[in-house]
């Protein structure tokens, strides 16, 4: 077997799960795009495996490790995405952002329109 074309068809995965993560904006659909980068690596340690004629099949085994962590990371995944959309009605990244809490003003803070804020803001009188 030559290891051109798995090693090609995996980076070519690899290469469209990298797209799909730094352009998708919908949380679910960046998680199957890590999901088809983990593919790809898998495909490359069973390809490597084989071409190296490896006795202790170590890439194999490499793998089923791989898709127990890939197995564990879609699961916890898809719960965290789940209970985002419960809470703030949609997956969109770009909507997650701001995730802390927002400012309330505290007794520290000066009032709006006194002379202390108008010094804070550097706004003149």
């Amino acid at each position: 077997m030559h290891l051109a074309y798995p090693a090609v068809l995996a980076a070519l995965l690899f290469c469209t799960g990298l797209y799909g993560v730094l352009a998708r904006r919908n949380a679910i659909l960046v998680l199957m795009s890590v999901e088809l980068m983990l593919n790809a690596v898998n495909l490359n340690l069973v390809a490597f495996d084989v071409w190296l004629r490896d006795t202790l099949h170590a890439g194999q085994a490499l793998t089923l490790f791989t898709i127990a962590i890939a197995a564990a990371e879609i699961g916890i995944g898809m719960a965290i995405v789940l209970m985002v959309y419960r809470n703030r009605g949609t997956a969109d990244i770009d909507k997650l952002r701001d995730t802390a809490e927002p400012h309330r003003p505290g007794p520290a803070d000066p009032v709006p329109g006194t002379a202390a804020a108008d010094r804070a803001t550097g706004a003149a009188a």
